[in-house]
């Protein structure tokens, strides 16, 4: 058990994987220091506290689950791009069953500002990508938006709509891609 850990990035799948196999529940420090054959410790050097390591863990499935594509023809157009977010939720739905609802909830029970910090820091990353393709997508109408209805505000709503399918956990795209049609096109 005196394995040195060689990345804070093992430890990290190590807890990716005990979410798949065991459940939201089942990452704790000493559950992720057996799992990877090292002693409590050497999680230590690399996460201060058990909320600490949960909060990379969420921050790493989130990565995960909306990593970018090698094909990055999905960010040609905003239909194309709604169509790959909720294809990269159903996988993350079934990747890591529970997890979209199961890690907003635990972040209620106690106070977890970094996990929360770390979630919201993934949901801008994605909603500064849904507005730079929304910016860039050539069939958008030039008169499409204006002064007080911007791009900015309209990836907003997408994105909301994307959160609630998220929640309700609905991973069909049409209504989404039907507003953008309509709004946008």
């Amino acid at each position: 058990m005196n394995k040195v850990v060689t990345s804070k990035e093992e430890i990290l799948q190590t807890s990716r994987k005990l979410i798949q196999k065991k459940g939201w529940s089942a990452v704790s420090i000493r559950s992720v220091a057996s799992a990877c054959n090292v002693s409590v410790g050497s999680i230590y050097n690399y996460f201060d506290s058990k909320t600490d390591l949960i909060g990379a863990t969420i921050e790493s499935v989130w990565n995960e689950i909306f990593h970018t594509p090698e094909d990055d023809s999905v960010f040609q157009d905003i239909q194309s791009c709604v169509q790959w977010i909720y294809q990269r939720m159903a996988y993350g739905n079934e990747k890591y069953p529970g997890f979209f609802t199961l890690h907003s909830i635990s972040y209620m029970k106690e106070d977890k500002s970094d996990g929360i910090h770390r979630m919201h820091h993934a949901w801008q990353h994605i909603l500064d990508g849904i507005c730079g393709v929304l910016k860039n997508d050539p069939k958008v109408r030039k008169d499409a938006f204006t002064d007080e209805f911007t791009a900015e505000k309209f990836s907003g709503i997408l994105f909301s709509l994307i959160l609630s399918a998220l929640l309700k956990q609905d991973f069909d795209s049409s209504a989404v891609c039907e507003v953008v049609r309509r709004t946008v096109y």
